[in-house]
């Protein structure tokens, strides 16, 4: 027996000093002191033994085993602080070096836009609501004056998620929800993403942002149409701009037009940005059809309306002379800094 303990003293002490590290120091100790190591085999060992040898025996075996255990911890506690050093070395800080500069968050050209827009009918009268970005073909086509087999509806391009819900094409698929539950007189502007199916290319895209412009009341006219846009295009560009009215086809109103106004780049003498005609497409605008009217639950012979939409990524590009839509969707930190 006593051969044994000086045998397994010295073969420990032996692998002890060929570890590398602390994985194989916890290796060792289970290896020698584990259950089913050669000091639990000593132990068991002492039942062979006299009852005179068994103390004493005992009493060494304990003490072997102390031995090795505060050998390991020695070795663990030596592995870890080498461990330590080599990690307070890669991972030193100079104090002395500047620090980093965090960039501070901005907000995107499109919500500038939209927030400005949006400020501006606000202190003319007109009250925010909100559509689904997901809505009925009834609410977003054929409420609208839209028939299933009306032609009209080539002109939107959309994404169909089942044969009877959709991707809103427009913002307009708000008018209706605001005819149903409120009583005229009715102003309000519908903000949102509207959604077609395109070639992406630099004038157009697969999704994009609107402001919807809708006012129903006893009496409304053209001429209330003509004033509120052309005093909008005043306080957006912070001077008299020069619009111009166009007929056009759209078939949830009637009479409808287009807007354009004078090219803020050359001041209508003709360049690029308006392909030498003097003057950009803005908005589409029109006094709201009397079916559109009647399927909001609104008499069209008592009360008469207009509605307008505008495209912000147009007016984002015209404010800024940004000539390429994509980079909107880009998030290239380039571009966006600018802003």
């Amino acid at each position: 027996m006593e051969e044994r303990l000086s045998h397994l003293r010295e073969q420990f002490k032996s692998d002890l000093g060929n570890v590398k590290d602390l994985k194989d120091v916890e290796q060792l100790k289970v290896q020698y002191l584990g259950k089913k190591g050669p000091i639990q085999d000593l132990m068991q060992s002492l039942r062979e033994c006299t009852s005179e040898e068994r103390p004493h025996l005992g009493k060494k075996i304990n003490s072997l085993k102390e031995e090795l255990s505060h050998l390991c911890e020695e070795a663990i506690t030596g592995f870890r602080s080498l461990e330590l050093k080599e990690r307070i070395a890669r991972e030193k800080i100079d104090i002395t070096l500047p620090g980093r500069f965090r960039f501070l968050g901005r907000k995107h050209p499109i919500t500038l836009m939209l927030d400005e827009v949006n400020d501006i009918l606000r202190s003319m009268g007109f009250t925010v609501q909100y559509g689904p970005d997901i809505d009925s073909d009834y609410y977003n086509y054929e409420g609208l004056n839209f028939p299933a087999d009306h032609p009209a509806r080539e002109m939107q391009d959309t994404f169909y998620i089942t044969p009877t819900m959709l991707l809103r094409s427009h913002t307009s698929n708000t008018q209706l929800r605001v005819m149903e539950t409120h009583t005229p007189p009715i102003r309000v502007i519908a903000p949102g993403t509207v959604f077609r199916n395109e070639d992406v290319s630099t004038r157009s895209h697969v999704f994009f942002h609107q402001v919807e412009g809708l006012y129903i009341d006893k009496g409304v006219s053209f001429a209330d149409l003509f004033a509120t846009l052309e005093e909008f295009w005043n306080r957006l560009f912070k001077r008299k701009v020069a619009t111009r009215f166009r007929p056009s086809f759209f078939p949830f109103v009637e009479p409808g037009l287009e807007i354009d106004i004078r090219c803020t780049a050359c001041e209508g003498k003709g360049c690029r940005l308006c392909k030498e005609s003097g003057w950009l497409e803005v908005a589409g605008a029109g006094m709201v059809h009397p079916e559109v009217l009647k399927n909001g639950g609104i008499d069209p012979e008592v009360y008469s309306g207009y509605a307008w939409g505008i495209g912000i990524e147009r007016l984002t590009m015209l404010r800024y002379g940004i000539s390429d839509i994509r980079l909107f969707a880009e998030n290239d930190m380039r571009f966006l800094r600018q802003f």
